[in-house]
């Protein structure tokens, strides 16, 4: 992608944030909205600037990353490798498959008091939950990518004679590899929503418990600064793998938009 491109991808990207924090900043300006309900950006920013240099911010933040990265690499690795196994085997997906659909069904917060009960409030607990999260996506993306390789393509593989092995990673894993990263997207990001609810029901640190903590106090504006710094972070990863996507996925000719 040429500069003048990156930057009118960055401009394009950036009109609508900037719209709504101009607006946003007028109506607390003109004291339309009560500053205790809806703080401006302003102050928000200085209440950013505040935790950050006291040390809080970054302490808590710290925490909820070693969380949700532990649950991701636990619940997407579990994930990506069930997938793999009910992919290939009519007989595993028939075994494995609708107990996991059944498990997918039920909500995270109707799950959380039996965790509590069973682990109580330590780390096990919280991680076990964004595991769960971050099971789904990547497991379903890898199981409809294994499924949704062409048919017509085992025909040349066994035309060029290919072993299973080779059909597996010359033919197959290549085939499914944009469902396996699109899993990878969702999982991560559904590991930073499954960790927002671990920590807003019962956590002594991280963002969550920084959020919960400022609302009992009607510390509005330090609700915002979490608000914010879980869609920047979350946006930061789904750019990273993005990013990993695009290199990895160089080979396809799609269609990118007018």
């Amino acid at each position: 992608m040429s500069n003048s491109k990156k930057y009118k991808k960055y401009i394009y990207g950036s009109i609508l944030p900037i719209g709504i924090l101009i607006i946003w900043q007028l109506i607390g300006s003109l004291q339309l909205m009560p500053p205790q309900l809806l703080p401006t950006p302003f102050e928000i920013g200085k209440s950013f600037v505040s935790l950050t240099s006291n040390g809080v911010l970054l302490s808590n933040l710290s925490i909820s990353i070693y969380r949700a990265a532990l649950g991701f690499l636990i619940g997407g690795g579990l994930g990506l490798l069930a997938g793999l196994i009910v992919g290939f085997s009519k007989k595993m997906e028939y075994s494995i498959d609708p107990t996991l659909q059944m498990i997918r069904t039920v909500p995270h917060l109707a799950i959380m008091p039996l965790f509590i009960l069973w682990f109580g409030f330590d780390e096990f607990s919280k991680v076990l939950l964004i595991a769960k999260g971050a099971f789904f996506p990547i497991y379903l993306n890898t199981f409809l990518g294994i499924r949704g390789v062409d048919s017509k393509l085992f025909d040349v593989s066994r035309v060029l004679e290919f072993s299973r092995f080779k059909q597996i990673t010359k033919l197959i894993l290549p085939a499914a590899m944009p469902n396996i990263l699109l899993g990878v997207r969702l999982s991560l990001g559904m590991a930073w929503l499954s960790l927002i609810v671990a920590e807003l029901m019962g956590a002594s640190a991280g963002v969550g418990y920084m959020v919960s903590d400022a609302r009992q106090f009607a510390q509005t504006e330090v609700v915002f600064v979490g608000i914010v710094i879980f869609a920047l972070v979350g946006k930061l990863t789904d750019s990273f793998v993005h990013k990993l996507e695009n290199r990895i996925l160089q080979w396809r000719d799609n269609y990118n938009g007018g």
